[in-house]
């Protein structure tokens, strides 16, 4: 996750069960063994890097992120004493230090917050044993659009026109044939790259708004804590004009994941 923001590990944890749901699909897919030496790339409060590190409890364990606050976080959630397989490092994605050290890359709704995807696609490579296996899930290109809208359009209202200061969109979503290139090209074999339609259920309006909170930091990171609040509730009027909730009042959004299955 990227450093230039200042993290809330415990508020994250609170308002990620979405990211949590999809993670854990994942990681059904990725059929970890007992004996796996695994890499999870953005593990983010450590929830389910130590999951992993359950299911692999033969084998090895280390989760990285460029997030100080979100690394402290996860060593001390999930400490040695209790998980003696597991270990955090505080890592940029782009200069992964490895090298054929693990049998399978894991990464889930991280890697679009970095924009150039081939250092981070060659820095797997290099530490991937050989036969070792990569799955990862990202946001995809199209991804939760009409959730940046809603923020747009509160940027050009002019009581919130402060709140853009700065601002620059984070996060790069990719497609398929792109990416599959970019696999080849670090020496990869792709498996199964495709976009994948999802939606996104906040239980109520008060979880989407903290979704926000967390998720879309970069979008509010230039407001005070004491105007936050106020300009994410505008945020959320904006969307739920647009996105009605549903009759049980829940918010959806509509979201597309870039999912992509290789190996070295």
């Amino acid at each position: 996750m990227n450093t230039a923001y200042q993290w809330n590990p415990a508020d994250y944890a609170q308002n990620s069960q979405g990211q949590e749901r999809w993670a854990r699909e994942l990681l059904e897919l990725a059929a970890i063994k007992a004996d796996d030496r695994v890499l999870d790339i953005g593990c983010g409060d450590g929830r389910m890097t130590a999951e992993i590190a359950r299911r692999a409890h033969q084998g090895r364990v280390i989760g990285v992120d460029r997030s100080a606050e979100m690394v402290e976080f996860a060593s001390r959630t999930f400490p040695p004493a209790q998980y003696p397989n597991l270990s955090f490092r505080q890592t940029d994605a782009r200069g992964l230090p490895f090298e054929s050290e693990f049998t399978l890359v894991y990464s889930s709704a991280v890697l679009h917050w970095v924009r150039e995807h081939q250092p981070v696609l060659a820095g797997i490579a290099r530490s991937l044993r050989p036969g070792g296996r990569i799955v990862l899930q990202m946001g995809g290109k199209g991804n939760t659009m009409d959730v940046a809208g809603a923020f747009e359009e509160c940027f050009r209202d002019l009581a919130w026109r402060h709140a853009a200061k700065g601002f620059e969109f984070p996060y790069s979503f990719y497609g398929a044939e792109e990416y599959r290139v970019w696999l080849e090209e670090a020496g990869l074999v792709p498996d199964a790259v495709e976009l994948l339609d999802r939606d996104m259920v906040h239980p109520s309006r008060a979880a989407f708004t903290g979704w926000l909170r967390t998720a879309w930091l970069p979008f509010h990171a230039a407001l005070q804590d004491g105007e936050r609040d106020a300009f994410l509730e505008t945020v959320t009027d904006c969307f739920i004009r647009q996105n009605p909730l549903d009759v049980r009042g829940q918010v959806h959004a509509h979201a597309v994941r870039l999912q992509v299955l290789a190996h070295k």
